[in-house]
């Protein structure tokens, strides 16, 4: 399974007035393999959150999707694992995983795990 260690986070920045504000990362180069086929799966992941008292680091974000290259893995348990991790390292008041998955055999996939009273729009 991935490497939850690799995650690191940092206080999050007081914004002006306090007010909440959204962060979005995306990494378009993300690659796991079909526990089915054993082919490789190559998507785009999608993070966006609403920071409470800490956000996660970029470098330790990339490390730990790169931990995901080798794992045998569906779509869906991908964005389920990201999310619950995500939410376990940072606490955020919000956060949204969606996965976009490369076509194969036809189809396209995307996958939307969410936490949190996500605001619509």
């Amino acid at each position: 399974m991935p490497d939850t260690k690799l995650l690191e986070c940092f206080a999050t920045p007081e914004s002006a007035g306090g007010a909440d504000f959204v962060i979005e990362h995306v990494s378009d180069e993300f690659t796991s393999v079909c526990p089915k086929t054993g082919h490789p799966d190559f998507g785009t992941v999608t993070v966006r959150f609403c920071p409470d008292e800490s956000c996660v680091e970029l470098k330790s974000l990339k490390l730990y999707f790169q931990s995901f290259r080798n794992e045998g893995i569906f779509y869906e348990a991908v964005t389920n694992t990201i999310r619950n991790d995500l939410v376990s390292a940072m606490s955020p008041k919000w956060l949204v995983v969606i996965t976009d998955w490369k076509g194969r055999g036809g189809f396209r996939s995307t996958i939307v795990a969410t936490h949190g009273d996500v605001p619509e729009g």
